[in-house]
């Protein structure tokens, strides 16, 4: 069985190198202990990324978004925010495949489910689909909006709904429209 500290190593290294592969350019913290593990470069843009590791629990997957540190009160519990990471990157070991999702969806959260096929009472209404926020189709969806077709993301750029398309497009915009194209 892993630890935490394992899973967290193994969640930063998988998503580093998913991203390197998609042709972002990642960068590394030079000291351990900051509030995001890596730095997530996507043209001019510079993303502060903290990683988590994703664990399959029947047809979702569970993201735990909490950190536990140790102070002279004894152990504390945070969240992040807006103001500490802009995206939380999420690697499900199980499925080995990477998310990438925006500080306005989890932060301040403690948890969040990524679903990955339709719930049994068919709720579509405030559902955070897994392939939404996938690595590759971002980098898919980055492309199709700026009207180039240079990145082969893992899902068809159909299936990113508008409400999704606008909270990834709002990592990388800059007011201007989105800049999600990786670095190639």
């Amino acid at each position: 069985m892993l630890t935490t500290n394992q899973k967290g190593a193994i969640a930063e290294t998988a998503f580093a190198a998913h991203a390197t592969r998609l042709g972002f350019d990642v960068y590394r913290p030079v000291a351990e202990g900051g509030r995001y593990d890596l730095i997530l470069g996507a043209e001019s843009r510079l993303l502060r990324v903290q990683c988590k590791w994703g664990r399959p629990s029947g047809s979702v997957i569970i993201v735990h978004l909490t950190t536990f540190r140790r102070t002279r009160e004894g152990y504390k519990t945070t969240v992040y925010t807006a103001q500490e990471v802009d995206a939380i990157g999420v690697y499900c070991a199980a499925l080995d495949r990477c998310y990438l999702l925006p500080i306005t969806l989890a932060g301040g959260r403690r948890a969040l489910q990524l679903r990955l096929e339709p719930s049994k009472n068919n709720q579509r209404a405030l559902v955070n689909w897994a392939h939404d926020y996938e690595l590759g189709a971002i980098a898919q969806l980055g492309e199709r909006l700026s009207g180039t077709q240079e990145v082969a993301g893992s899902s068809p750029a159909s299936s990113t709904s508008e409400a999704t398309a606008r909270a990834v497009a709002s990592l990388f915009g800059d007011g201007r429209g989105p800049a999600i194209r990786p670095n190639r």
